[in-house]
């Protein structure tokens, strides 16, 4: 019997999905859940035919140079692959792939878990009753915005945006969103489809962002494209902390331009912008989209499931390369 495929498991994973990879690999486990270092991720490749990374771990174009020629997969514990040189990958011929699909409904709970937040100043109201500072009702304490009826923006209607769109339609919400293509009626349910972002920003009393970090979206929600929401709008970002102008929106939410934020992402987190955290109508998360038992363990096992495929010589279910 052919000795088992070496794997390199550089978090601490579900107990199920550490299970399966104990029975059907070599599998070398974090179990103290240690942030490895690129060294030590390089040295422990050395004896391992796949890495299966999470999106904390960075792999770069020279440690993919430094990994030994018999590992030839990367199954990343994420639907994001931007902490993997994937171009660097496909030149060494090194497979890799992803954990779409599993994640979309923890997401978009998510996404509307930041907009009634955001929405109803949850953060604000949590701390007073933590503090010992809630004083007696007032007609005119603590007043949020009512999301029922309300005009919903989404930018990036794929498999998450139109989850969140189908949770917001409960709430008589309508719909408008961009997408680099038009989805079939079908799909739309009615929602408005505009070409240019720029088209669609003035109809968002509430905006979700949705969209993958690419270079096209990197930036994306800056001071110029704020300025065409109306008003009081509300922003929410359940994609990349990079599609947002971290200072043009902190500076929207402290002059009024802007009702409320709510975040589950940010750019270079945890080390976040320290603003945010002084900005009264921000709501924070600390990345909870896919922070579900069920949503974890299905994305271990998607992740799995690559490496199975990989090493019975078939196509990865979600290759990226």
């Amino acid at each position: 019997m052919p000795p088992k495929p070496t794997v390199l498991v550089t978090r601490k994973l579900p107990d199920a999905v550490e299970a399966r990879l104990a029975r059907d690999y070599d599998a070398r486990l974090n179990a103290s859940d240690k942030l490895l270092s690129a060294e030590e991720i390089v040295a422990g490749a050395q004896s391992a035919d796949a890495l299966l990374p999470c999106p904390t771990c960075k792999v770069t174009a020279d440690m993919i140079r430094r990994f030994p020629s018999r590992l030839k997969a990367i199954a990343t514990f994420s639907v994001g692959y931007e902490h993997i040189d994937v171009k660097a990958a496909k030149e060494r011929g090194i497979a890799v792939g992803n954990t779409p699909d599993v994640l979309t409904d923890a997401t978009a709970d998510i996404a509307l878990l930041l907009m009634l937040g955001a929405a109803r100043g949850a953060s604000e109201g949590e701390r007073a009753v933590r503090e010992a500072t809630w004083g007696a009702w007032a007609p005119t304490g603590m007043l949020g915005v009512h999301m029922t009826g309300k005009r919903l923006g989404i930018y990036g209607m794929g498999r998450i945006g139109q989850a969140v769109a189908k949770r917001a339609r409960a709430f008589d919400m309508k719909i408008h969103y961009h997408n680099r293509s038009r989805l079939p009626r079908d799909l739309e349910q009615g929602a408005v489809f505009h070409e240019r972002a720029e088209d669609m920003l003035p109809h968002c009393d509430f905006l979700s962002l949705n969209a993958p970090a690419t270079p096209e979206t990197t930036g994306f929600l800056n001071a110029q494209r704020i300025k065409l929401l109306p008003d009081g709008a509300i922003v929410v970002n359940t994609a990349r902390g990079p599609l947002v102008d971290d200072e043009a929106l902190i500076a929207a939410l402290k002059s009024g331009k802007l009702f409320a934020a709510g975040l589950d992402v940010y750019t270079g987190e945890p080390a976040i912008n320290p603003a945010y955290r002084t900005v009264r109508n921000a709501f924070l998360l600390p990345h909870l989209g896919s922070a579900t038992t069920e949503t974890r363990i299905a994305m271990g096992m998607k992740a799995v499931d690559n490496l199975d495929a990989f090493f019975a010589g078939k196509p990865m279910p979600a290759k990226v390369v």
